[in-house]
Formats: C-alpha cells, sequence, structure tokens
C-alpha cells in the first residue's frame, strides 16, 4: 500500500491540483477515485470523508491543496526531499 492516497473524483480541478503538487514534490502517491470505484467510495465514506480531494499521509487527512500541511505531513513521513 502506498504511504501517500488521494481521494479523488473525475473532473475535479482541485484533485488535479493535489495531484500535480505531489509530482513536482516527487511524490509518489496512489489515486483512488470514488467515482470510478465502489470500494473506494465506501472506504473515504467510512472514513467520515465526503468531499474530495483529500490526501491521506500516515495518520494525517488533508483536504483541498493545503501546501502548509501537505509539506508538514510528508516531512513527517520522510517523504519529502529536503
Amino acid at each position: 500500500m502506498s504511504q501517500v492516497i488521494v481521494y479523488t473524483s473525475t473532473n475535479c480541478p482541485n484533485c488535479q491540483r493535489i495531484k500535480s503538487f505531489l509530482g513536482e514534490k516527487g511524490v509518489a502517491f496512489e489515486e483512488r477515485n470514488v467515482q470510478r470505484n465502489k470500494e473506494f467510495a465506501q472506504q473515504a465514506w467510512d472514513m467520515g470523508i465526503r468531499v474530495v480531494p483529500v490526501t491521506v499521509i500516515g495518520e494525517h487527512r488533508i483536504l483541498g491543496l493545503n501546501a502548509a500541511q501537505l509539506e508538514k505531513a510528508l516531512e513527517e513521513q520522510a517523504l519529502l526531499q529536503a
């Protein structure tokens, strides 16, 4: 399982921004499209996620593109290159 999971939906501009942000940082992630996969949708629902994008990094769940929170969580998991 990937250490970074991004819950997304189809045609979500903010989801695209998160994926670009992580790609620019060189961070590998698993995308889970809740619109295309009922299992992913149920996982998100079970975690209390009702909107996307949500990025799960360790114990952190980050809603939207909050660069400061993303970088802090990535650093804590030693996933961000210095």
